[in-house]
């Protein structure tokens, strides 16, 4: 197995991705499916003496790691006070080893102000991602959102003064009621101010959010979502626009200038181990994936009852990980020979250089071919991928249906 790994101080290292779930919002957004939800003072005050005790707990077992990326997600992490992030980050370095990291924190424009943009800059937060999503204030009414385009604008404004050089931007597309040029429209405006990464994601409707209720399959809005045609259409627009002004697609649905692709997320795509803090998060070690399904009470609970040295040995046994348990989590999936397979496909597939023939071999001690000739045969033949001697990637076509073109790569 490929396992990457840094030198340092004459050791080698593996490399881990750290990401730090703030589970917190002002207020859910209506198409919001994610484990996030406003609560008040005691509450966030109780969780993040969970969050900085499960942190501490990996002390003395993360010796051969090297973070080298931090993505404190959410929720929204800016919606709590700074003090918290800023102690995060602080018991994070003290327990991990973290070196030249690209570390990102989430901000919603409506709960950011200088000084918090200030604390970001100065505990060593080098990327902001602001979840701006549309720059029409109707759609981001629409969305439920609880910023204005222009507090954005201000916000944007703001952290480039205090010094922050990397700033990517979310945008939804295929919103109620959106059409072609109104998408045009928020990229003229993003373009403008240039930011040095976009996210462009489709909309998609989530079972048991108020969005379900009003676009699903009976929602009385459903005809309100742009048809197909209409969304491929924005793909096609977005790229087009997006790299005549020097921004590369270099996932189905990141764009970035030369040099500022999201290290972080890269990671997920290329499938190198990462560790999830907090409420809701997951990790991938060693071919091990865990899931924390705790809900808050029982999350708080289970870490506030141990000491530390306990908070890993009072789980349920599990396969021994570095040096010991390694996680807080209820679910622990070990992946098989296939799933990793699978894995490998479906989310380097995402990038647009695709993957590489030779890593599949090295990693699975089997040739691509011997496992998907026959899909791969078939994908080049309807125009869905292109393939050399090393290297297969998703044609144009591809990625406008990649869920289509992915799924094809899961094994019996």
């Amino acid at each position: 197995m490929n396992v990457n790994t840094t030198i340092n101080k004459g050791t080698w290292k593996r490399d881990l991705r750290l990401y730090v779930h703030v589970p917190f919002c002002v207020k859910k957004c209506d198409y919001c499916d994610f484990l996030s939800g406003p609560t008040n003072k005691e509450g966030i005050r109780n969780y993040f003496d969970a969050l900085y005790k499960e942190i501490r707990s990996y002390k003395d077992r993360v010796d051969n790691y090297m973070v080298s990326s931090i993505f404190i997600g959410g929720g929204t992490p800016s919606c709590v006070d700074s003090a918290y992030i800023v102690r995060t980050l602080e018991e994070i370095k003290d327990i991990f080893e973290v070196r030249e990291a690209e570390i990102t924190i989430e901000i919603n424009p409506g709960t950011v102000d200088r000084e918090k943009l200030k604390d970001y800059y100065k505990a060593g937060i080098n990327r902001i991602s602001y979840g701006l999503q549309s720059t029409n204030d109707y759609e981001l009414k629409l969305l439920g959102r609880i910023h204005t385009y222009l507090q954005f604008l201000d916000n944007y404004k703001l952290a480039r003064e205090i010094g922050f050089t990397n700033i990517s931007v979310d945008l939804m597309s295929a919103l109620p009621g959106q059409n072609l040029d109104t998408w045009k429209k928020t990229l003229q405006r993003i373009l403008a101010i240039s930011p040095e990464h976009i996210s462009a994601y489709s909309l998609i409707i989530e079972e048991g959010t108020p969005f379900y209720d009003l676009y699903g399959p009976k929602g009385s809005r459903k005809d309100m979502l742009p048809d197909e045609d209409t969304d491929r259409l924005i793909y096609k627009a977005t790229k087009d626009m997006l790299e005549s002004f020097g921004y590369k697609r270099y996932e189905i649905s990141n764009y970035a200038k030369t040099g500022y692709e999201s290290s972080h997320n890269l990671a997920y795509w290329n499938g190198n181990e990462y560790l999830g803090l907090g409420l809701g998060s997951s990790s991938l070690i060693s071919n091990n994936r865990f899931h924390n399904t705790y809900n808050m009470k029982e999350y708080i609970s289970l870490i506030s009852s141990c000491n530390i040295d306990d908070v890993h040995g009072n789980l349920k046994s599990r396969p021994d990980l570095l040096h010991d348990y390694f996680g807080i989590r209820e679910e622990l999936l070990v992946l098989s020979q296939n799933e990793q397979m699978e894995e490998f496909m479906f989310l380097g597939l995402r990038k647009t250089k695709g993957i590489s023939k030779g890593e599949f071999l090295e990693k699975f001690d089997i040739a691509m071919e011997d496992i998907y000739k026959d899909k791969l045969i078939n994908l080049e033949k309807d125009g869905l991928i292109y393939r050399d001697n090393d290297r297969v990637w998703l044609t144009d076509y591809g990625i406008d249906i990649s869920n289509r073109v992915l799924a094809e790569f899961l094994l019996d």
